[in-house]
């Protein structure tokens, strides 16, 4: 009995990817989303009409503690992003200048704008603000508490940038 029922999601699932493939990519992504939804409509029935809902409830359960730091992180987003960015740029053979340009892989360096921008620091930003600011970030994203050897060399070299007319 467990095959045939195999055997017919098998085939189930051909004709609903064979379907999608087929469609635009504006309608692919609302489908998508969709069938996602209803999957997990599915799942959470499936749960409950066979006594399982436990496991939900564990999951929930196990999900709150990092849950309840959720927001904290998100202020974290926009330099993680910037730090990706410009990951990526030199990733592609050059590294990102702040107007979007390419700059050759053979000039090494970090621009004032884009050290204050890294670090949050406005331009009157004293000495002081600089390493504070510089060490507030490097706690976070230091290699040794987990962190990104990436993020932590860019934390680095904007403060060096920062520091280094202010000596």
């Amino acid at each position: 009995m467990h095959w045939i029922l195999g055997i017919i999601l098998a085939v189930a699932l051909f004709y609903i990817l064979r379907g999608w493939s087929q469609l635009p990519e504006e309608k692919r992504k609302a489908y998508l989303f969709r069938g996602l939804a209803g999957g997990f409509a599915l799942l959470m029935l499936f749960m409950v009409l066979t006594g399982r809902v436990q496991v939900l409830v564990a999951g929930v359960a196990a999900l709150i503690p990092f849950l309840r730091k959720l927001p904290a992180l998100f202020k974290y987003l926009p330099l993680v992003n910037r730090l990706y960015s410009q990951y990526k740029g030199q990733k592609d053979g050059g590294q990102q200048q702040a107007g979007g340009q390419q700059r050759p892989p053979g000039q090494a360096g970090m621009s004032v704008a884009q050290a204050r921008e890294i670090l949050g620091v406005d331009e009157k930003a004293s000495r002081e603000e600089i390493v504070a600011a510089h060490r507030r970030l490097i706690q976070k994203v230091h290699p040794d508490r987990g962190g990104n050897d990436y993020l932590a060399a860019q934390i680095n070299e904007a403060k060096a940038v920062l520091l280094g007319g202010k000596r």
